[in-house]
């Protein structure tokens, strides 16, 4: 596990214990879970680290009643967990009693930089989506569920960044982002949300290609490629990269201070698009990744610039 990260807390003036070992919690959720954001999050200047590190935990918090098939729960138990959750969220935003230490940070978080609690709403409607919605028949009706589950990320963690925009001029982009982040993720993980019963891939684009939930299945279970599963996800990259390029101007609108970390994210994150074609789309039975190599050729310049950022502000 990674250190506590006293600094970082001492830096963002968080003094209680309990608190402290709210955030600490987060942030080692983000280091094992989340490798890419952990790393880009490393360029913030350490007194808005804790805010990322509780914006995360909480989200992974909620994903894993979701994700974690190996409990054997049903799906409604499961759905029930989430309403206990959004009411123990409710509370804690209130300034009552947090049920999970990641509630006590990510309330603490939303407080000191006065998120939209709607965000919050709008990300546990999504994470009840998963407990019944297994398909997506269009990507409309995706994006009802990447609203909530990516979109108000990008918002609740922009006014951590900062802006030299007015806020609002921020949020398309920002929204753009999260977006971009979570259909890069879908194509991923394909192979294992097929496991998980799940297809994140809008069944009409899909058909288009005379792809199915059956045949990604097969070509799961065999690990033998299609041609017809790459052309399909050849367009499904495109157009996610398009989400990309909607979302880069966005990078410009945050506080200097800020820029390098996000612009690491947007590169790391945009790269596995590069790693699943550059595996000519063959990526049913396997996760690509970015290297190691590759994260470090990327965050050693964004910490140049950081420092530089830093500096001068």
């Amino acid at each position: 596990m990674p250190s506590a990260g006293p600094a970082e807390l001492d830096a963002a003036g968080i003094t209680d214990p309990a608190l402290r070992a709210a955030y600490t919690a987060c942030r080692e959720l983000n280091a094992v879970h989340g490798r890419t954001y952990f790393l880009a999050t490393r360029l913030l200047p350490p007194e808005r680290r804790p805010a990322i590190h509780a914006l995360y935990g909480f989200a992974r918090h909620a994903d894993e009643i979701v994700d974690d098939l190996g409990d054997g729960r049903p799906a409604a138990d499961r759905a029930v967990e989430l309403d206990a959750l959004a009411g123990q969220l409710g509370t804690a935003l209130e300034g009552g009693p947090a049920a999970h230490p990641v509630l006590a940070a990510v309330a603490d978080t939303a407080a000191r930089y006065r998120i939209d609690r709607q965000h919050f709403t709008d990300f546990l409607v999504s994470m009840r989506m998963d407990t019944w919605v297994t398909d997506y028949p269009t990507f409309d009706d995706l994006a009802r569920y990447v609203h909530g589950s990516a979109a108000v990320i990008g918002l609740q963690v922009l006014p951590v960044l900062g802006t030299v925009v007015p806020r609002a001029e921020a949020q398309a982009p920002a929204a753009a982002l999260g977006v971009a982040f979570q259909l890069t993720n879908f194509l991923r993980d394909v192979g294992e949300d097929l496991d998980r019963g799940r297809v994140y891939l809008p069944a009409d684009e899909l058909a288009a290609f005379g792809v199915d939930r059956e045949l990604l299945a097969w070509c799961r279970r065999t690990r033998r490629p299609d041609p017809r599963v790459h052309r399909a996800l050849a367009y499904l990259v495109a157009r996610t990269r398009a989400v990309y390029r909607r979302a880069e101007p966005g990078v410009a609108m945050l506080e200097p201070v800020s820029r390098a970390c996000v612009a690491c994210a947007f590169t790391l994150y945009r790269g596995i698009l590069d790693e699943i074609a550059e595996a000519g789309y063959h990526v049913l039975h396997r996760r690509v990744t970015v290297s190691t190599r590759r994260r470090v050729a990327v965050a050693l310049p964004g910490l140049a610039r950081a420092l530089v950022a830093r500096a001068r502000s």
